[in-house]
């Protein structure tokens, strides 16, 4: 079971688990919770207007705030309950189910490369190990040539850093920064955490 996709056994477990997650961050934005670190820090690598993918979007929850700032974003997850949730809460970028181990854009009708691909949310944690290299292959695929891949994730979720930044480098992406937090702070040896900013190598 350790090669298959962690959030489709989830909901296969449990069929109610996308509902409780979406309930979830619900009620931790009307607690008044700051979600929106990732957003911030993306925000301020580009320009206005910058055309962003957040692959394994979930429910739009960095998308939705990248395009009320003023960004061009398309979201990618795929789980249809989550892309639901997305629609409804963040109307505007537009949001599409989808494997990203299968992600190719131009034949949906999206050629354009992005300035950011961002993957936040422990989303590498959850795709099957055997997957790793080509759903970052395939994020790479859709920069602009100047783009940059941002993934962040924690640690003790089965997927070492140091792996990780091994499958990038196979995936032809070459780390550009390595931070232990959204709001900027150095990678240790000793983080629990990864944000880690990808570019072509």
């Amino acid at each position: 079971m350790a090669e298959e996709n962690l959030w489709l056994r989830m909901v296969a477990e449990n069929p109610g688990h996308a509902q409780w997650y979406i309930k979830r961050f619900r009620d931790l934005a009307a607690a008044g919770a700051d979600l929106a670190g990732e957003a911030r820090m993306i925000d301020a690598m580009v320009p206005r207007g910058a055309r962003i993918l957040d692959a394994g979007c979930g429910t739009g929850r960095v998308g939705g705030l990248l395009a009320q700032a003023g960004h061009e974003v398309v979201g990618v997850d795929l789980d249809p309950d989550l892309i639901a949730a997305a629609r409804a809460e963040h109307p505007g970028p537009r949001w599409l189910v989808g494997d990203l181990t299968e992600l190719d854009l131009p034949a949906a009708g999206i050629p354009d490369g992005f300035a950011v691909v961002v993957c936040a949310g422990n989303v590498m944690t959850f795709v099957a190990p055997a997957t790793r290299v080509e759903i970052l292959r395939r994020l790479a695929l859709h920069l602009r040539p100047d783009g940059r891949v941002v993934i962040g994730f924690g640690a003790g979720r089965g997927y070492a850093f140091d792996g990780f930044l091994a499958d990038a480098a196979t995936a032809g992406l070459t780390p550009e920064l390595l931070l232990s937090t959204w709001d900027l702070r150095p990678f240790t040896p000793d983080a629990d955490f990864l944000v880690a900013l990808l570019v072509p190598a």
